[in-house]
């Protein structure tokens, strides 16, 4: 005897992540900041946490950068990947705790960090104003989940790690489904194309004037 049945549940996810959180130097009493969730690459991997601040937003604001908006970088361990519904459970988590504008929350990340933000773009985009993707790639034929999210995607024309055509497939297939993409290719760089584009001042501007 075959029975179709349907089985609902809510499901708990349990996550656990050593992250860095930034603060504006002067943040404003009873004022909701924009949020920068930022991914690191498969190298930052581990337990030292230092290794986050490697790269992206926060070498710059190591370097002395003051941003007018919060970031939280997580930490994935060593040997693991990027699972969409532990950051959505970990994200879950911290808006509980921090005076965050959801309606402007940015997701970005490089390498294995560009792919999971494709990936968890794709999953909720119910959860982002707009993302960042560098050098990374996902799935084209999930592509129209985004297609009101406001997308700007880097990656370096020579890219023998992840090549150029994983970024311009997704590219190609926002287009077909009518979006309208900035989409920045690095000539003469290989897989760092990340240091390009977040040490461009524009992406910030660009971010912070999507709003859901």
């Amino acid at each position: 005897m075959l029975i179709a049945k349907t089985l609902k549940s809510k499901v708990c996810t349990p996550v656990q992540f050593s992250y860095w959180l930034y603060r504006p130097a002067r943040p404003k009493r009873h004022h909701s900041w924009p949020l920068v969730v930022f991914l690191h690459g498969a190298g930052e991997r581990g337990n030292d946490l230092n290794s986050v601040k490697r790269h992206g937003p926060l070498k710059l604001v190591e370097q002395g950068e003051n941003f007018p908006f919060l970031i939280a970088a997580p930490q994935c361990p060593q040997n693991d990947w990027w699972f969409t519904s532990e950051l959505d459970a970990w994200l879950s988590e911290l808006l509980k705790q921090l005076p965050v504008d959801e309606k402007r929350i940015y997701l970005t990340g490089l390498s294995m960090g560009g792919f999971a933000t494709w990936y968890w773009a794709i999953e909720h985009p119910e959860r982002f104003a707009a993302i960042a993707p560098v050098c990374g790639g996902g799935e084209p034929f999930l592509v129209e989940r985004i297609k009101d999210v406001p997308v700007w995607a880097f990656h370096g024309a020579d890219d023998n790690v992840v090549p150029l055509r994983r970024t311009l497939e997704m590219v190609d297939a926002l287009k077909k489904v009518g979006k309208n993409v900035r989409f920045t290719v690095y000539e003469n760089t290989g897989h760092d194309s990340w240091t390009k584009a977040y040490n461009t001042p524009e992406l910030y501007e660009w971010l912070l004037m999507q709003n859901k």
